[in-house]
């Protein structure tokens, strides 16, 4: 299974990216998947995540309200729509899938990682 992360870049406080996941080789419709952040220094730690019909959702408590997660099964693809950025969301942003409906901010239940995208937010 492959997942691939893009659309991190550098941004200033307060502004916008979108990330986006994709699945290539198979349909992603089967697959919950959640993005996780690493930043330096740090453990890496959930995001938000989404259930593989995208009617169920879950946020960490940090970035509720700021970030959006969905999904497109048509284009095997995960969005995660970050506004108001700051500078402490600064990490290597990852997205996850796992064959089973539950969401689980817990990093050991993903099964399949993308490489992850460079996330940069300047003060």
């Amino acid at each position: 299974v492959q997942l691939q992360a893009s659309g991190g870049g550098l941004v200033q406080a307060g502004g916008s990216l979108r990330l986006s996941c994709k699945r290539y080789g198979r349909t992603f419709n089967e697959y919950t998947v959640g993005w996780f952040r690493q930043a330096p220094g740090k453990e890496r730690q959930f995001v938000a995540g989404i259930s593989w019909s995208g009617g169920s959702t879950y946020y960490e408590d940090s970035v509720k309200g700021r970030f959006t997660i969905s999904r497109d099964n048509a284009k095997s693809t995960v969005y995660l729509q970050m506004n108001s950025l700051k500078p402490e969301d600064t990490a290597v942003y990852y997205c996850a899938g796992r064959t089973n409906i539950v969401i689980t901010a817990t990093i050991g239940d993903y099964d399949y990682w993308g490489q992850g995208t460079q996330v940069t937010v300047s003060s």
